[in-house]
């Protein structure tokens, strides 16, 4: 199954084992089956409310929930569709404010791939999620539509969206390169530039692009995308920006200039997602946030497994030595980089690390080694992942003497409690968000 999507509903689990049967096998960028399986059901995108996309390598995720904290904030409503999900399939779609009950999402999902079986389409696991999301969100009213583009942005399902009201583009770096760096599919452009050109895929010439501070070719590379498709950039540094100082965070643009609360998500990078999220919302008119609902939104917006304090729980209990438990899925490079930096100013930190086996992991070691006082590897259940064994020794080269191997997070954790000598450290889960729905669920924290 991809994504190992399970539920406990019977209903539900009925449709997601039709996956395997109806799907090539994995997903293959393109906008062909989307449209004939969307055209199938009644192109119920062409229904939804004021449509707010987002691409983006890191980030996206976080400034949908910005955007979504925002508009709520306002008393308006927005469905939210994102991907992955950490522990329940149902994360995937919030309708009008609401997680999708098991019930309409099952019969979401058989209309979707009834469709698809009638019309012998065979979509791909994420295509047919998000037409069972569209015909969710086109059933029933809402004030907004929040869409976070799955993988790149030119060739993703998402895409599909004709005229969105605004498009954003969140932090840039390389990740699924196999997809994104495909020469068969795209043009040869040097690697990041190739990133930026799928991401600024989603440009429309109904919608500005918002986009963050990228190198020079980056960003001229995403100029390009947006001129032909007759849109106007709206970049940071020259059309608006944001900064972090006397513990506020300065929002600046052609409007003029806010002073907001710091986020409540942790992290630096996390007030660069809300100022995205910011200038997305005050470079469009169809719906109106005023500046007091931009200032709940900062403390509102919350967004799992993203430098997440694991609260009280059966997981939690099992290292008592441990002063804070944190939890990030970040996989990347460029996540690795931010991570880095949050725990650069204090005590290093003992790491619990699983990665998958299509992740850079030496490169994700590389720029955690500085704040890493120990290493604990563990697999991840049920997925291909590098092995801990492996990771072990990635971390041993890089100069990082503690290491250990688990069997999975509670023996991790065990194993760092037992060492703890009396002087306390932070843990942090890392590396997967599929390990991240693993902790989620042992300590009995499901998102909401």
């Amino acid at each position: 199954m991809a994504d190992h999507a399970r539920s406990d509903n019977p209903a539900v689990q009925a449709q997601l084992d039709r996956f395997a049967q109806l799907s090539p096998g994995r997903d293959i960028l393109g906008l062909e089956r989307i449209a004939q399986l969307l055209a199938a059901i009644g192109n119920p995108q062409d229904q939804l409310p004021p449509v707010f996309h987002v691409a983006g390598t890191n980030g996206k995720g976080s400034t949908c929930a910005f955007l979504r904290a925002a508009v709520e904030s306002a008393g308006l409503t927005a469905h939210v569709y994102t991907s992955p999900h950490l522990v329940r399939f149902n994360e995937r779609i919030r309708v009008a404010g609401r997680l999708i009950e098991d019930d309409a999402l099952a019969a979401s999902l058989k209309e979707v791939l009834d469709a698809a079986e009638q019309a012998d389409i065979g979509p791909s696991f994420f295509e047919a999620t998000t037409a069972a999301a569209f015909l969710a969100f086109a059933r029933t009213p809402a004030d907004v539509a929040i869409i976070e583009v799955g993988l790149g942005g030119r060739l993703d399902a998402t895409n599909i969206i004709a005229s969105p009201v605004m498009t954003g583009i969140a932090q840039l770096g390389l990740d699924h390169e196999a997809f994104l760096l495909d020469p068969s599919n795209g043009p040869a452009f040097p690697p990041l530039e190739r990133i930026g050109y799928e991401k600024a895929g989603i440009a429309k010439a109904s919608a500005p692009m918002v986009t963050m501070d990228y190198p020079p070719a980056v960003a001229a590379r995403v100029e390009d995308v947006a001129a032909a498709a007759g849109t106007q950039v709206v970049a940071r540094k020259s059309d608006w920006d944001c900064a972090v100082y006397q513990g506020q965070l300065h929002y600046r643009d052609a409007q003029g200039k806010l002073s907001l609360p710091l986020p409540r998500l942790a992290g630096a990078h996390q007030a660069e997602n809300a100022g995205l999220a910011v200038a997305m919302l005050r470079h469009q008119s169809r719906i109106t946030i005023s500046d007091s609902a931009l200032r709940a939104a900062m403390g509102w917006a919350h967004w799992p497994a993203r430098m997440q304090v694991l609260a009280n729980g059966p997981l939690k209990a099992l290292i008592p030595s441990a002063r804070t438990l944190w939890l990030d899925g970040g996989h990347n490079p460029n996540a690795a980089t931010m991570i880095a930096q949050f725990f650069a100013n204090g005590d290093k930190v003992d790491l619990v690390l699983g990665m998958l086996a299509n992740k850079d992991a030496q490169g994700f070691l590389r720029l955690v080694t500085p704040i890493a006082r120990s290493v604990t590897s563990v697999p991840i259940p049920g997925h291909d992942c590098h092995s801990p064994q492996d990771l072990c020794a990635m971390a041993q080269s890089m100069g990082i003497a503690d290491t250990a191997m688990a069997s999975d997070l509670a023996d991790a954790l065990r194993q760092i409690d037992a060492k703890s000598t009396g002087s306390p450290s932070d843990v942090a889960i890392l590396g997967s968000l599929y390990l991240a729905g693993v902790a989620l669920a042992e300590n009995n924290q499901l998102p909401d």
